[in-house]
């Protein structure tokens, strides 16, 4: 499924507490279509934000970088989701 406003859904993970969806969100950047560059992007919603990686997917076609996206596997995608995550902060801090 793909919705323009969101990107191209790729999953829906469990992580402390709360589901996330991921989604896979392309550079915007017209001009330059030698490469489709994208990040992904999670989102909750229980959260008040989403959260990005950095362009982690670069390929010379759109259909290979949602091919390659969609490769990743769950635990790769929970992993990502944590790193981009803020740290909590710890308890008396």
């Amino acid at each position: 499924m793909t919705d323009k406003s969101r990107g191209v859904h790729l999953a829906t993970l469990a992580h402390d507490g709360r589901i996330w969806d991921a989604y896979l969100e392309f550079e915007d950047d017209a001009p330059r279509r030698d490469t489709y560059r994208a990040c992904v992007r999670f989102s909750s919603p229980e959260a008040d934000q989403f959260y990005r990686t950095t362009m982690i997917i670069i390929e010379p076609s759109y259909e290979e970088a949602v091919h390659r996206a969609r490769a990743l596997e769950e635990r790769q995608l929970s992993g990502l989701l944590r790193s981009v995550l803020p740290e909590a902060e710890e308890p008396g801090a």
